[in-house]
């Protein structure tokens, strides 16, 4: 103990410092009296309830212990390392665990400068949010000053200035909040501040374009659409990234989710409404032909989309009449155009530039567009105009398989016309069909989907034959003429306009032998005539003439606010079609029509020993008709003897006493017994079934 005390502390090691402790307390132990050694026993029970205090606290009771056993030794240490002797009560094992971990703030302390921004943190910011921008393009940029490589910061970062970076940029400028009242846009240029930060405004707001056009993730595109929308302002102070912006927003407005189209299309309209002169003409050349892209193919999925578009591109063509009328003069000539050729030429390629769902889609753009600015005088003159090209496209091919195009083009003359409060002859295009389709022929196949001709151009010749085709164009002519009279049923003049239609629908009625069909055209001719009797009943009430205009309007608009019975069942239908209408966009099918008994047929098991005879005639176990099984027999084996009605081609037209003689012929086909039957199957059953239906075929 006395080398111990004698060398240097700095020479001595952990172990040896605590085993000179352990010595001293072994050797006071045994030359100690019965009070000291009661002493040393308390002094041990308490050391042993100090272990669980950690290494510090056990430390310090030797050490305390140390200055009762060997003052001498105690007093050694305070002259010479004074600060071995102070220990804090903590265990420096848990401060040592705690040090591997890094101790968050309770609040960043960002978040806490930024409520009082200052030009060099603004400055440090937008530097590094550039930064982080330049990772989601998977190359490094050297320009910048940081390295942003963790995905935690780059959150951080990008959630930081999308909360607070427009609120610091307002407090940085001084730029005074608007009145409530005030609707003109306080521009941040004007703030004297402006040029001394313009520069990082710019990159700032190039960076935000940049993280729109790398983003994938619909809900983070709305999240950063949402700030962009509010740094619109300052869009507008620069020209360059404003074009950049515009460019991003139609991309997002045309290809984007629902609540991202949503905010494109609001930071569009902000930007248009208060720059007009500048962006309005190119932002609506950009935005017109990214919705005649977006309308190529139509599906229940794409529908609503493509009606988006079209409602918020005809707000745009709102802003201003002027540049609207040079857009659709221009585009409208454009249909016109396609249309003559396809007339002229009559080539497949010019009616395909035609009949397609672009040009079905512009049509009604353009309808909708004249629709909701109206009245107008500046854009009036084209409403006749595209009541034509409309027609003509209807005129083009007038066949049943067009049908759907036909409806298409009736819904837009029928929202022209409503709007506009202009007469087309619309009904016309509706009775034709009437006249032109046979709905008393039975259907050639049966179809338990019912055909959507909201989606739907042209029908195939499959169409055609289902059950399902009459029984939507039966809904559809209901539809439509419907609507029709209801933009129709407050003018006085309306039981002139429904003569036609009364007289084509009893004529329906006293042919079609379906009950479905008349139960529904008969509902349609007696509201007609209802909404007929009660106007003309009123208008022998009036005391004007006809040609009196201000009193004809000014009944009309009388009648029309108290209601007729045609609107009043109107506004009952039209909830409840709605419902059926989402229903079939949405692609559910409704079945309560169609309750087809399933008929199931027993398919014949060929025998094992069949397979190896036939093995060679056969290329494959599957059924065939026929005719293809006869011919087959005919060509492979000569003892066959020729089927004599293989070949023949019967008419089948009912009516005229012929069913079942072969084209050409004056005979009946000859009918061919069981024995012949079984001579030519060779003793084959199942052969011999097939014949037989085909012989009684």
């Amino acid at each position: 103990c006395l080398c111990m005390h004698c060398r240097k502390l700095e020479d001595l090691s952990v172990d040896e410092f605590l085993s000179g402790f352990d010595a001293l307390e072994r050797e006071d132990s045994l030359g100690a009296s019965p009070q000291e050694s009661a002493e040393y026993k308390e002094s041990v029970l308490q050391e042993s309830s100090l272990k669980k205090r950690g290494q510090a606290s056990e430390h310090k009771a030797q050490l305390s212990r140390l200055k009762h056993n060997d003052p001498e030794f105690f007093k050694f240490l305070q002259e010479n390392d004074e600060k071995l002797l102070n220990f804090a009560d903590s265990d420096s094992s848990e401060d040592e665990e705690e040090e591997k971990y890094h101790k968050l703030p309770s609040q960043l302390e960002v978040c806490l400068s930024l409520q009082s921004p200052s030009a060099r943190l603004i400055r440090d910011i937008t530097q590094a949010f550039k930064a982080a921008v330049a990772t989601t393009r998977g190359d490094g940029d050297n320009e910048c000053r940081y390295a942003v490589a963790d995905s935690s910061v780059f959150n951080a970062l990008i959630l930081l200035c999308i909360r607070n970076m427009h609120a610091s940029l307002t407090k940085l400028l001084h730029i005074r909040a608007p009145d409530k009242d005030q609707k003109k846009l306080i521009l941040p240029s004007s703030s004297p501040r402006w040029q001394k930060h313009q520069l990082d405004i710019k990159m700032y707001l190039s960076g935000i374009v940049q993280l729109l056009g790398s983003l994938t993730q619909s809900t983070v595109t709305a999240a950063v659409l949402r700030h962009a929308h509010q740094m619109v302002p300052y869009y507008l102070c620069l020209p360059k990234q404003a074009r950049q912006f515009l460019k991003q927003l139609i991309k997002q407005w045309s290809t984007g989710e629902e609540t991202v189209r949503v905010i494109a299309f609001l930071a569009l309209n902000k930007i248009c409404r208060h720059k007009q002169n500048v962006y309005l003409n190119t932002v609506l050349k950009q935005m017109y032909m990214a919705y005649v892209q977006n309308c190529k193919f139509t599906s229940p999925t794409t529908l609503p989309v493509i009606n988006f578009l079209q409602h918020t591109l005809a707000e745009m063509y709102a802003l201003d009449t002027h540049v609207s009328y040079q857009h659709g003069f221009v585009y409208i000539r454009q249909l016109a155009v396609h249309l003559r050729n396809a007339m002229n030429m009559k080539k497949k390629e010019t009616y395909q530039s035609v009949y397609n769902w672009q040009y079905v889609h512009c049509l009604y753009l353009w309808c909708r567009v004249l629709s909701t600015i109206y009245p107008s005088e500046v854009l009036e003159p084209l409403i006749y105009p595209l009541c034509q090209v409309i027609s003509g496209c209807i005129r083009l091919m007038p066949i049943s398989r067009y049908y759907p195009l036909r409806l298409h083009c009736v819904r837009a003359l029928l929202l022209l016309s409503g709007r506009t409060r202009t007469f087309v002859p619309v009904l016309p295009f509706l009775l034709e069909i009437f006249q032109q389709e046979d709905f008393n022929k039975k259907p050639g196949r049966m179809s338990l989907k019912p055909i959507n001709f909201a989606v739907v151009l042209k029908l195939s010749k499959t169409n055609l034959q289902e059950k399902a085709f009459k029984d939507g164009l039966i809904e559809q002519l209901y539809d439509l003429i419907l609507e029709y009279f209801h933009t129709q049923a407050h003018s006085i003049g309306f039981p002139e306009l429904a003569l036609p239609t009364i007289i084509q629908l009893k004529a329906f009625l006293k042919d079609c032998r379906v009950s479905t069909y008349c139960k529904q055209m008969r509902q349609l001719l007696e509201k007609v005539q209802e909404n007929s009797a009660f106007v003309t009943a009123r208008r022998q009430k009036a005391a004007f003439g006809v040609a009196d205009a201000p009193a004809v309007a000014a009944w009309e608009n009388q009648v029309a606010e108290e209601g007729t019975p045609l609107t009043k069942y109107y506004s009952q239908w039209k909830k409840l079609r709605e419902k059926e209408i989402q229903l079939e966009i949405s692609g559910k099918e409704r079945m309560e029509d169609l309750n087809f008994p399933e008929i199931k047929r027993k398919k014949p098991q060929a025998k094992v020993e069949d397979k190896k005879e036939f093995k060679g005639l056969f290329e494959s176990d599957s059924d065939s008709d026929s005719e293809g099984l006869m011919r087959k027999l005919k060509g492979t084996s000569s003892k066959f003897p020729p089927c004599p009605f293989s070949f023949m081609q019967l008419d089948t037209r009912p009516g005229d006493g012929t069913e079942g003689k072969a084209c050409g012929s004056k005979h009946a086909p000859k009918q061919v017994s069981s024995e012949e039957l079984q001579e030519l199957a060779g003793g084959d059953e199942d052969l011999v079934e097939d014949l037989e239906l085909s012989d009684q075929d």
